[in-house]
């Protein structure tokens, strides 16, 4: 075990040093303009305080020229108007729009960077490494129970009888109550193998509610903060439920604002108390100024005692006069006046997220914002942990460490967490995914689909999931004439062969690892221009492809979303285009052969999905070999 851990916490430093170096290298070695245009720095935005938010002083940082970035809410950036290494500025996006960003701040805003333009870059945030590997040091019982599974010093239990159940959400189906019925009643763990739309977030919720009525106080964590805010709004349709979202406000949406534990604390009745106080504070530190503040050229070695006696005989010494002395005990006095008031404010503050925290039914955070001190003594039912199969074991050990029980939701199928570390990939290992090839018997499939047409699920069915799902009557003959009007009648699948035309094939831009296609980005473009102009709403339309300098040049030929495979895990569209980029002669698809990638491109679409590639190119590999020939069996592979 302690072995295991050790290596844990090496695995993570690697990591928080891959990223920091990452940062620092390319802000040292590329310009301003180069990391705008990969997506990661907005340049030449000029700040604007717009005042205060839940104790955080928001600026709004802007400029005439439109802003294309990678930089999303959520994420935090360094704020700087020289060398950005030099600066220690920063702050966390709380709003995105054409023309500026929202920036918040928990420390006061220099001047500098409201007067000068300003450079804003993605920033390396190593709190979450800190959390990971203190968490490590000190583990809990049970988080190295948990461990004990994986490395085969303890058995899991075999779960109790499950108890009658009488379901909130009467439509869930039989896989989705079988799996709430043996997560409720196991004694240890619980796995909830939830592919492509099969309504993994669904089933959570249920379950969450469930174990609140049977008065369980639940931790429901994931790895991104979208995910548990799509949770969380769930929830919230529950009027009996008293929730709180941990973690920093601006990086809640919007919408769930009011379940922040910043909030709750703000309107509490006892913030009036607060109030006043800092009323008391601001009168005595107006009451301090006229007095002698006790610095070392005035103090000639007294301390405050010293200072407080003498005053209160009337007695001078070491050339401080009497008068000086009695003002500079004052001054002392009025200053312990303000500590205590501080002292005060502190202990009704420590006051109120206890009584919000011992109150909720549900405390709700990212896995990280899980280690947070509001929580640190609150021993937790259950943990329920969504995302499972994209976070590293070091990450889901700080909710799991929280809790008697966990339940892990995820799917090891799809992409693993993402490692920039060559030292640290081990950590891509999930516990999810050891546990549920250890032990089958403690896991339930959620095995009908509510996403996609049936002949867009039969091939990721055979390939990933061995014919194990199903779609639901609902989505089976879903297709995309249903959203707009026209003569042709299209099948939801089509793959477009470029292995006769596309002469240049692969290509690097300059100076850039990646692989761009532009006869695939072109391709691309005009697909999706195409339905645009029939009427398909341009929100409906997703463009997929794994290199990222090809989705920065199809970005700039078309409206419609663009992103990496990594981009749209856990999202859906209308419409998909992948562009595969591969086309040489060798048979190199590099990390296409990523074969989780490929099941999470290919079930992102819910109506049409077309994948364009060259497919002598993308044969070498089994699975893509199998893939091409389910569509030339099925007439769907098109010749360009």
């Amino acid at each position: 075990m302690k072995k295991y851990i050790k290596n844990l916490i090496r695995l993570i430093n690697y990591e928080r040093d891959a990223e920091i170096d990452l940062m620092t290298y390319e802000i040292s070695t590329m310009s301003g303009k180069k990391r705008e245009e990969l997506g990661r720095a907005i340049n030449k935005v000029k700040g604007k305080s717009l005042g205060n938010e839940l104790g955080l002083e928001i600026v709004q940082f802007g400029r005439p020229e439109a802003i294309d970035t990678e930089i999303s809410v959520g994420d935090m950036v360094l704020v700087s108007s020289e060398d950005p290494l030099r600066s220690d500025l920063t702050g966390t996006v709380t709003e995105k729009g054409t023309r500026f960003v929202k920036v918040a701040f928990d420390k006061r805003v220099p001047r500098w960077a409201i007067k000068k333009k300003v450079r804003l870059d993605l920033y390396a945030n190593d709190i979450t490494f800190r959390r990971m590997e203190d968490n490590l040091k000190h583990l809990s019982l049970k988080g190295k129970n948990a461990l004990e599974y994986i490395l085969k010093d303890r058995n899991p239990r075999k779960n109790r009888p499950a108890p009658y159940i009488s379901y909130i959400d009467e439509n869930l189906n039989s896989s989705q109550k079988s799996a709430i019925e043996d997560a409720l009643s196991c004694e240890n763990f619980f796995l909830i193998h939830g592919p492509f739309g099969t309504g993994k977030t669904r089933t959570l919720v249920e379950l969450i509610s469930q174990e609140t009525r049977q008065n369980h106080k639940v931790l429901a964590t994931a790895e991104s903060n979208a995910a548990v805010d799509n949770i969380l709004e769930r929830l919230m349709e529950n009027k009996k439920l008293n929730l709180t979202r941990l973690g920093h406000p601006q990086r809640v949406s919007k919408h769930n604002i009011t379940q922040t534990l910043a909030y709750k604390v703000e309107n509490h009745e006892l913030n009036k108390k607060i109030k006043k106080i800092n009323k008391k504070i601001n009168n005595l530190i107006e009451k301090r100024k006229v007095h002698t503040k006790p610095t070392p050229q005035y103090r000639r070695g007294y301390g405050d005692y010293d200072i407080l006696h003498m005053a209160s005989k009337g007695k001078c010494g070491r050339g401080i006069s009497s008068g000086k002395m009695k003002s500079m005990a004052k001054w002392i006095e009025i200053n312990q006046e303000i500590d205590e008031a501080h002292d005060e404010i502190k202990r009704i503050e420590n006051k109120m997220i206890k009584d919000i925290i011992e109150t909720s039914d549900v405390i709700l955070a990212t896995n990280s914002s899980a280690a947070l001190e509001s929580i640190e003594r609150v021993k937790f039912d259950v943990a329920i942990i969504d995302e499972a199969s994209q976070a590293t074991i070091p990450s889901v050990l700080i909710p799991i460490a929280k809790a008697h029980r966990f339940i892990l939701a995820g799917d090891h199928k799809q992409l693993p967490p993402t490692i920039i570390s060559d030292r640290a990939g081990a950590l891509s290992k999930t516990l999810f995914e050891e546990l549920i090839m250890m032990y089958p018997f403690k896991s339930q499939l959620l095995n009908i689909q509510y996403r996609m047409n049936s002949l867009l699920m039969k091939f990721p069915n055979e390939e990933f999931y061995n014919k194990s799902l199903k779609s639901d009557s609902s989505v089976d003959e879903i297709n995309i004439n249903d959203i707009v009007e026209s003569d042709q009648n299209e099948e939801a699948l089509l793959f477009i062969d470029t292995s006769d035309v596309d002469l240049e094939g692969e290509t690097h831009l300059k100076d850039s690892k990646s692989i761009i296609n532009n006869f695939e980005a072109e391709i691309s473009s005009k697909i999706a221009q195409d339905y645009l102009t029939i009427g398909v709403n341009q929100e409906d339309i997703g463009i997929i492809s794994p290199y990222a300098d090809q989705v920065k040049i199809i970005q700039d030929m078309t409206p419609v979303e663009v992103k990496t495979v990594d981009g749209f895990q856990g999202r859906e569209k209308e419409i998909i285009i992948i562009s595969t980029v591969r086309s040489n002669e060798n048979g190199n698809i590099g990390f296409l052969r990523d074969l989780r990638r490929l099941n999470v491109a290919i079930t992102r679409a819910k109506r049409k999905l077309i994948i364009i590639g060259n497919k002598n190119t993308l044969k070498v590999d089994p699975t893509y070999e199998r893939l091409i020939n389910f569509c030339e069996k099925n007439d769907l592979l098109l010749k360009i």
